[in-house]
């Protein structure tokens, strides 16, 4: 099937205020708990002593905040099988479950695994980097486990490497790019606006970290500046990302291809050339031509790599 035999099509105006939903009822969960919340040292003793210091890496934040996402994520899903239930007609209701499933790109794995290794290309640069840090093969010096939790031994390691490369990558991609593109699809939008407008909510919603970081360093003027530029900087970055997994769900038709590349990207981190430059100066010509090459080979395999495979948003013409 393609998403415009679900006919009629969503008003424009309900799918920007599902958008809204999804998006708010993500970043509203992690503010719902008390145990969810963060608060940071008072200058004054008294409110210090009613509340605990709580930080994002907590592990009692983290589990809250965990459980918080997982059922806004669930429930995300949950009103989009009843809007595909609403738009369905007559016989085809009962179909409302298995639609629901093809529109957040739960198919088969057929077809995926290239899709998956885009990232991973245009992270050419830093693999190298890698591999000049001698942590990037099985048989470096320094590959292991302690590339993906340096602070193994301490309190919360392991469950800040669960959020970050399992919990994260799978609710925010169900949710910001399955749930709210599956809304826009059923309102007709095209393509193009779906890859380049929908990540606009992803963006949207890392604004609130701003706060934390305006909080963290005590609501001061310099405080305001560094949240600030902390926003603008993570909107953009987040938002970008978004084009790139909004484009793999639409032209794969499935949520692997882009819930791999957010488990990468967050492996790897943002790519910081003057950083490796300054680490290896004698590769500098070869650790500026691998990041080069990736972004030459990014633009070359993201279609490349993608053609012949058809969903339900870029059926076969």
């Amino acid at each position: 099937m393609s998403v415009a035999d679900l006919v009629p099509l969503l008003p424009t105006w309900q799918a920007h205020v599902l958008a809204f939903l999804v998006g708010g009822s993500y970043v509203g969960s992690l503010y719902v708990s008390q145990n969810a919340r963060l608060t940071y040292e008072s200058e004054n003793a008294v409110d210090q002593a009613k509340e605990r210091v709580r930080r994002r890496d907590d592990p009692d934040v983290i589990r809250a905040r965990l459980t918080a996402v997982t059922a806004s994520t669930v429930l995300s899903c949950v009103v989009l099988c009843g809007v595909v239930y609403a738009m369905l007609d007559g016989p085809s209701k009962s179909d409302a479950l298995s639609v629901t499933a093809e529109l957040l790109g739960l198919r088969g794995l057929h077809g995926t695994l290239l899709p998956c290794l885009i990232a991973p290309v245009l992270y050419a640069g830093p693999l190298y980097v890698s591999y000049l840090s001698e942590s990037l093969l099985p048989w470096q010096h320094f590959w292991g486990i302690d590339t993906l939790i340096p602070n193994r031994g301490q309190n919360g390691a392991v469950l800040q490497a669960i959020r970050n490369y399992v919990a994260a990558p799978i609710t925010e991609e169900v949710a910001f790019r399955a749930c709210i593109l599956a809304v826009y699809g059923m309102s007709g939008s095209s393509r193009n606006k779906m890859i380049f407008l929908s990540p606009l909510w992803f963006g949207i919603a890392h604004v609130h970290h701003g706060w934390e970081v305006y909080t963290r360093l005590g609501r001061t003027t310099f405080a305001a500046q560094q949240a600030a530029f902390s926003v603008v900087f993570q909107t953009m970055y987040t938002t970008l990302f978004g084009f790139h997994c909004a484009f793999l769900f639409l032209r794969t038709g499935s949520l692997l291809p882009p819930m791999a590349s957010h488990v990468f990207c967050n492996i790897m981190g943002l790519p910081d050339v003057s950083d490796a430059i300054a680490r290896f100066p004698r590769r500098k010509l070869h650790i500026i031509a691998a990041h080069l090459l990736g972004i030459l080979g990014y633009i070359y395999v993201l279609r490349s790599w993608t053609a012949g495979i058809h969903g339900v948003y870029w059926p076969a013409l």
